[in-house]
């Protein structure tokens, strides 16, 4: 049977990376997006043209009716073999006490409530105690979660902290069920979600003062989600891989 796998915000950025190298690697790919059609159109006829297979489901990551039907397109293309929680927000730089709680509850319900909900559902099909045949699930987290983004934004930072004890949490409670979860934390990486954040200049901004002097490609983040998907990352589950060139 196919091999699935569900990308949450799938349609730009590493996302869209992660769909095109899953896809490549031989899964069929469920590529959810919230808003952009255009763009999440343009990932599946990418891999279709390449000779894989794909959907474009949209869907709020934090609402369950959503990812209930995410899951549904995923059923209708074979078995789930894998989920990527890479669906999240920024906002605009602020302090703490400037905070609204419209932003706060926007930002924790996308940013944790949705990688707990697509979690849930991948449970229910890949763990050997529900009947499946195991899998693997991957979490985006950020170096934000480390460095705490004083002065910008501390509550994306708080968020990606909570995934970082998601991951661990989830990845012993699973060990013994077939399915293993990881998370990456990537640093500066050249894509739009800076731009969605009010700070689209943000990469040139900042690159001086990476480690390795540039920013990172949504591509570098893929590879490193994709193999902690494979074979190849048999015995490694709980783990929080740095994908930041030296930065946090």
């Amino acid at each position: 049977m196919t091999r699935v796998a569900l990308v949450t915000g799938g349609s730009r950025g590493i996302g869209a990376a992660c769909c095109r190298l899953l896809a490549a690697r031989g899964y069929a790919v469920v590529v959810n997006y919230a808003g952009n059609e255009a763009a999440a159109q343009a990932v599946v006829a990418e891999i279709a043209g390449s000779g894989g297979r794909a959907v474009a489901v949209q869907g709020d990551v934090a609402v369950e009716a959503d990812v209930l039907r995410m899951f549904a397109a995923a059923d209708a293309l074979g078995m789930l073999g894998a989920l990527v929680n890479n669906a999240g927000v920024v906002d605009l730089p602020a302090r703490v006490d400037e905070m609204s709680v419209e932003r706060l509850n926007r930002m924790f319900s996308i940013n944790i409530i949705g990688s707990f909900l697509p979690s849930r559902e991948a449970i229910r099909r890949m763990s050997t105690k529900h009947g499946g045949k195991g899998g693997g699930i991957v979490n985006l987290s950020s170096a934000a979660a480390t460095l705490g983004a004083p002065g910008q934004y501390v509550d994306y930072a708080a968020s990606k902290g909570a995934i970082d004890s998601f991951t661990i949490g989830l990845a012993r409670e699973l060990a013994a069920e077939g399915i293993r979860v990881n998370a990456v934390r990537p640093g500066v990486i050249d894509t739009d979600i800076h731009a969605s954040g009010g700070w689209p200049d943000r990469v040139a901004q900042v690159r001086d003062s990476l480690p390795m002097k540039r920013e990172g490609t949504a591509e570098e983040v893929a590879q490193a989600i994709t193999w902690l998907l494979s074979d190849e990352a048999s015995y490694v589950t709980g783990a929080i891989l740095n994908v930041s060139g030296g930065r946090g």
